[in-house]
């Protein structure tokens, strides 16, 4: 009988090696393809909220606003790369808005590049705004400007089911994804379908300058469906741009719609340790079957905010994602050697208007969503490439009508102060 051939030799698996970098554990194999690395955030807040005592009753739970702490975010996760040309991330927070989550899947895709194209499905923040870009652990203040949050949660935002397409290339940015629901979403009878895109243009890239322009935009083909036959409700609301105490204050509260779409435009300029950003949003839905005198409601806002380094680093330009990062670090901190870390100077100045003809003498066409205000200062400590301070100051002003028409306004002004403990890998 003929011999039996020789069993062959097993492929040799590529060596590994393990690295860690600026606080993050990776595992890597050596010829690249494949690798696993750590991540770990911790953000907490603890603010307390000046208010006027004897506010009406019809101000509700904002009447006394909470002072506290909460774990804003609180982060486990792990991202790679597979077979070379697949990244992927996993990502689970535990933190939240009032009081602290019990953990929700904040980020899991998968994703193929193509170079120049990327193309990226699962659950994620889809490409939408240059303040939606950045990354919440380098940003300048504890939240985002409220007109950016709000925008950026009615067709994108974090958890949110999505495949994107991105290509670029040093100077530009295009982007464009089809998004559904969230992850962790109440179940509906038919999810959100929509669309949203974003352009970023650098005109000028130098040594000491940097000029960023751009446009996003979103549409929301169909809301989601709430009622067995009908209701498609979209309600505009966002939180006045800090979260230990969860309440929202200015609301459209629910609108039977049709569609959304908004639109929003993109500024920076860096000069050295120097950087000034804003944005402008227009609003727009469609009412669904509106009655005779009711008009499709409008809504916007902007922002500009700017960061001075006092230590002489400038913020970081993120070429993957087009936005503005934490500031390198030149001196660590360590006393012994006379270093102390970067230190910044922040300020910002934000309007979320959610009024849409709201003196009109026909009840059904008023959006009485108020108009929110909020001057913001602050000071950043980066002791090193990992770890954050940061204290805020909150002026809030709201200026908003009874939505149910009553001669009390729920309007008020009040003041924080935040601090902000982070370590983030």
């Amino acid at each position: 009988a003929p011999k039996a051939a020789p069993a062959a030799a097993p492929v040799a698996a590529p060596a590994a090696t393990v690295s860690i970098a600026g606080g993050r554990p990776t595992i890597a194999s050596t010829d690249g393809a494949f690798s696993a690395t750590l991540h770990g955030v911790m953000q907490l807040d603890t603010a307390h909220y000046f208010q006027d005592k004897g506010l009406p009753a019809v101000i509700g739970n904002g009447r006394d606003l909470n002072s506290g702490s909460n774990f804003r975010r609180a982060r486990l996760g792990m991202d790679g790369k597979v077979f070379k040309n697949f990244d992927y991330s996993v990502l689970l927070d535990f933190g939240g808005a009032g009081t602290d989550g019990s953990g929700v899947l904040q980020e899991l895709f998968l994703q193929y590049n193509y170079a120049p194209f990327k193309v990226r499905v699962g659950a994620f923040a889809p490409n939408v705004g240059l303040e939606d870009a950045g990354s919440t652990n380098g940003s300048l203040f504890a939240e985002r400007p409220a007109i950016s949050e709000l925008t950026r949660g009615l067709a994108a935002a974090d958890r949110r089911y999505a495949l994107q397409v991105q290509t670029g290339g040093e100077r530009w940015l295009l982007s464009a994804a089809a998004t559904g629901g969230k992850t962790g979403d109440a179940q509906t009878f038919d999810e959100q379908q929509g669309f949203v895109a974003r352009a970023a243009f650098l005109p000028v890239k130098t040594k000491d300058w940097i000029v960023h322009t751009g446009v996003g935009a979103g549409y929301i083909v169909t809301p989601a469906q709430t009622a067995v036959g009908g209701a498609y409700p979209l309600t505009l609301t966002e939180r006045p741009e800090l979260r230990v105490d969860g309440t929202t204050l200015v609301t459209t509260g629910a609108i039977d719609a049709d569609n959304l779409r908004h639109v929003g435009v993109e500024l920076a300029v860096q000069h050295k340790n120097l950087l000034i950003q804003s944005e402008y949003f227009d609003i727009a839905l469609d009412r669904r079957n509106p009655a005779a005198g009711v008009s499709d409601p409008k809504f916007g806002g902007w922002y500009i905010e700017g960061g001075w380094v006092l230590t002489g680093e400038s913020r970081r330009y993120n070429g993957s994602t087009f936005a503005f990062d934490a500031p390198s670090i030149a001196n660590p901190f360590d006393p012994k050697a006379g270093k102390w870390g970067a230190w910044e100077l922040a300020a910002r100045y934000s309007v979320l208007d959610l009024n849409h003809h709201e003196t009109a003498t026909l009840a059904a066409d008023r959006v009485r969503g108020g108009e929110q205000t909020i001057w913001t200062a602050g000071v950043n400590w980066f002791p090193n490439s990992v770890t954050k301070f940061s204290l805020d100051y909150l002026d809030v002003d709201i200026d908003r009508l009874d939505p149910a028409g009553g001669t009390v306004a729920l309007s008020q002004g009040y003041q924080a102060v935040n601090l902000r403990s982070q370590f983030a890998f």
